[in-house]
């Protein structure tokens, strides 16, 4: 069995945040015509408050590595490339010695997770996505078929060619006065199992944000019995916090951590950061729906899900 019908068997979805079935990525790869190919391995992890690839990088870089390399001897004429923040660039400089594998070090926060960034910032041109189609599978990295996996999908990818898979996935937990970290635990877990599991459960009354830590939906307490969306983020906020400061940290990285291409995302962030230093909600719907229907890209869509969720599960409750 070669590893896309392991990858298929296995049901192994991206952990980059769109759950999308690895086996077609690579699949769609392999399959294109074309005299060159390339493969990028994602290390950017700008989002707010995420160190899971970090984590991964520290403790299973070997297995990581076995996965990009299990992608370059199934995809001929390939060359991979893995994109680091500089954080991480410095973690791992010195333990590649595959002259297939180029080490890459950027500095473009939150955008720098989309796909298309990546592959512009690597031909040295602006960190902002490109217009879809024509994907990056058939279209990428210098106008050739593109494989872009992050580092826990190339991970389990290492795992399922060892037949150690068992259909886990690796969780971050953050908040005050919990214990937090990272954990490896099955895929299917809810967040209240998760939470109890890892002694990360308060006793006092709290809410959750779930997916991502700064466009992750709020769920309440009558929702943890769903599975953890997205990048496999919790973090665990007290009644007692406030949200506005909780908005204003979002709202702020994402005005400071988008790209500017369109207009929506920066003039949106720049307007939800006043209105929520204001304490002025009135209004925020219709930015809302102007970032969703008219964003260039997927981030900028994302947005008003956190927000959105905050002010009517908590804060107009």
């Amino acid at each position: 069995m070669n590893i896309i019908e392991k990858l298929k068997l296995a049901e192994l979805k991206g952990r980059g945040g769109a759950g999308f079935p690895t086996y077609l990525k690579w699949e769609s790869v392999l399959n294109a015509k074309a005299p060159k190919k390339y493969i990028i391995c994602n290390a950017a992890e700008g989002e707010l408050d995420l160190k899971k690839d970090k984590y991964i990088l520290e403790n299973y870089l070997k297995d990581v590595l076995f996965g990009i390399e299990i992608a370059l001897k199934t995809i001929d004429n390939s060359l991979a490339y893995l994109y680091l923040n500089k954080e991480y660039y410095s973690l791992i400089k010195n333990k590649i010695d595959n002259p297939k594998i180029i080490l890459i070090e950027e500095d473009n926060g939150y955008i720098g997770g989309e796909e298309s960034t990546a592959i512009n910032v690597i031909e040295g041109k602006a960190p902002e996505p490109r217009k879809r189609p024509p994907y990056v599978s058939e279209k990428g990295l210098f106008g050739m078929p593109t494989l872009v996996n992050n580092v826990e999908t190339f991970y389990y990818v290492s795992k399922i060619e060892k037949g150690e898979y068992d259909k886990e996935r690796f969780y971050m937990i953050v908040g005050e006065n919990i214990k937090g970290g990272v954990y490896e635990l099955k895929e299917d877990m809810t967040i209240r199992e998760i939470l109890k599991q890892t002694n990360n459960y308060l006793e006092e009354p709290f809410y959750v944000q779930s997916g991502g830590g700064s466009c992750g939906e709020i769920l309440v307490e009558e929702e943890f019995d769903k599975p953890v969306c997205g990048e496999g983020f919790i973090r665990v906020i007290s009644y007692k916090e406030d949200p506005y400061k909780i908005m204003e940290k979002w709202a702020t990285f994402l005005m400071e951590g988008n790209c500017d291409k369109c207009t929506p995302c920066r003039e949106g962030t720049y307007r939800i950061l006043e209105m929520v230093q204001n304490k002025n909600l009135k209004g925020m719907e219709e930015i809302f729906s102007v970032l969703e229907k008219t964003s260039f890209c997927a981030l900028g869509r994302g947005i008003p899900t956190s927000f959105r969720s905050l002010i009517n599960k908590v804060i107009l409750k």
